[in-house]
């Protein structure tokens, strides 16, 4: 009896103990464990100007650096209002240039047009073609378009008002990226605008060389963004709006560009090889978006013309109906 008595003691003894290991050390532990940091959080908010405020946004996307992104508010913007959502523009910047582009080289933000828009400008690197890197087979930091398109995305319309109606619409590199953006996430973008454009890198040795020397820019290894045009072909085609262009089909689509020429906003005889084979390669991607049966493509290819800031101004003038009309705000003139 008393050895039996002694059994149950140290079996409730042994009990007593864990249930204070658990109570006392485990669970603890468990409760201190740091949360998951989230793929984008804003670290700052800085108002730059009437309407503009710069996010500061740490990216897990990009190796958790913090970058830059400029909002153009609508009027009313309210970010603690959690039941308004705006229409939202996404406006990209060039190569070589970065989040401030618009502001500092149009008149967007006067634009009256644009009042009831929040329009999103986000850092993609002086050269990061709205891509996820390659990275000879790695993948990983930088992944722009995961960051802009997911984890960008969902921070803006969780945070700062940003509803589910959106268009997108770039310039050169940007305009790539807008054509890119449209076509690899259906159903995220109501229409697509891109001015003077890489609209088929792949079109021919030149325009492959020329994209091959922006990847190279500031000693970057230019097979990092996209790898070899012949051994890593699929991934450029991935990254060609002409080879994605029957996901552009049914989408609203403006497409401009110049010839490269001296036209009448630039100096007597200019001239821009960039944009002459920009030009090139937005024809070809308009024919083969015709030869589809597309509904909703315009076109403005103006002839002479350089690949410059005061023909990007006035594309953004010319294809805002066709964008707000995507927003559904109808086809009001700016």
């Amino acid at each position: 009896m008393t050895a039996a008595l002694t059994r149950r003691a140290r079996r409730l003894l042994l009990v007593l103990a864990a249930l204070l290991l658990l109570t006392a050390g485990a669970a603890p532990s468990a409760l201190a464990a740091p949360a998951a940091r989230p793929a984008a959080e804003v670290v700052a908010v800085t108002r730059v100007a009437e309407r503009q405020v710069d996010l500061s946004v740490r990216a897990s996307a990009l190796g958790g650096r913090t970058v830059k992104v400029r909002l153009l508010t609508p009027d009313g913007w309210d970010p603690a209002d959690r039941r308004t959502h705006w229409p939202t523009l996404w406006l990209l910047h060039g190569c070589c240039g970065d989040y401030t582009s618009w502001t500092s080289r149009t008149d967007v933000a006067s634009l009256d047009s644009l009042r009831h828009v929040l329009v999103v400008m986000p850092e993609a690197g002086w050269n990061g073609w709205y891509s996820d890197w390659w990275n000879h087979g790695r993948g990983g930091d930088p992944a722009w378009d995961t960051f802009h398109t997911r984890d960008l995305r969902r921070l803006l319309e969780r945070d700062w008002g940003a509803g589910s109606r959106r268009v997108v619409a770039g310039l050169s590199m940007g305009g790539q990226g807008a054509l890119l953006y449209a076509a690899r996430h259906p159903g995220m973008f109501r229409a697509a605008a891109s001015y003077s454009g890489s609209a088929h890198p792949l079109l021919d040795d030149e325009s492959t060389t020329r994209i091959l020397g922006f990847f190279a820019a500031q000693g970057t290894d230019p097979l990092r963004v996209w790898g070899d045009p012949v051994a890593q072909r699929a991934v450029w085609a991935a990254h060609d709006p002409y080879h994605l262009a029957a996901r552009l089909r049914t989408l609203p689509v403006y497409l401009s560009s110049g010839d490269g020429t001296a036209g009448p906003l630039d100096p007597p005889g200019a001239t821009n090889p960039l944009e002459a084979d920009f030009n090139r390669q937005n024809h070809a991607l308009a024919d083969r978006l015709r030869r589809l049966g597309a509904r909703h493509l315009t076109t403005h290819f103006y002839g002479p013309g350089t690949h410059t800031w005061p023909y990007w101004q006035r594309e953004l003038h010319a294809s805002l109906p066709m964008l707000l009309h995507g927003l559904g705000l109808g086809a009001s003139r700016p």
